[in-house]
């Protein structure tokens, strides 16, 4: 077989690859979000230095907990979960920098505080909202931080 038969075929079979793995991305994305509540979030994975270590993803809330998947991956669980009784919500500010390229359009940073120490996340107003009605939807009166007795 000539060498550019070997070429063209390699190249085939790179194409291939990329679309099975460009098909299996967009059905993983709609099998995380068949039961709704996902939305863009992005998550500072490196703080090390200003403006990097930004990951893209999604995010799902899933009864007491907000899980976090990377957006290019197959992985069918999240990458990170954070329980909404350790979560504390510390403030907003806006993309600066490096950050404007990194994240997507229009997204605003949040500032969280867990129990490991701060975390950073990126997602749209409206996510914002959402987070934050999720972070107050507790039941009155409900202590979250005290076990309960076994019966």
């Amino acid at each position: 077989m000539p060498l550019w038969q070997w070429i063209v075929d390699s190249l085939g079979v790179v194409l291939l690859a990329v679309v099975v793995f460009g098909v299996a991305l967009v059905v993983r994305r709609r099998v995380l979000s068949r039961n709704g509540g996902t939305f863009e979030l992005s998550h500072r994975a490196r703080s090390a230095r200003a403006g990097r270590g930004w990951v893209l993803g999604l995010g799902r809330y899933s009864g007491e907990t907000l899980e976090w998947f990377r957006i290019f991956s197959l992985s069918p669980r999240p990458r990170h979960s954070w329980s909404r009784s350790q979560l504390v919500y510390r403030g907003r500010r806006d993309a600066e920098g490096i950050e404007q390229m990194s994240l997507y359009a229009e997204h605003l940073i949040v500032a969280a505080e867990t129990p490991d120490g701060p975390i950073e996340f990126a997602m749209s107003q409206s996510s914002l909202m959402g987070f934050q009605s999720w972070l107050e939807a507790a039941p009155p009166g409900a202590d979250w931080n005290q076990q309960r007795p076994l019966r």
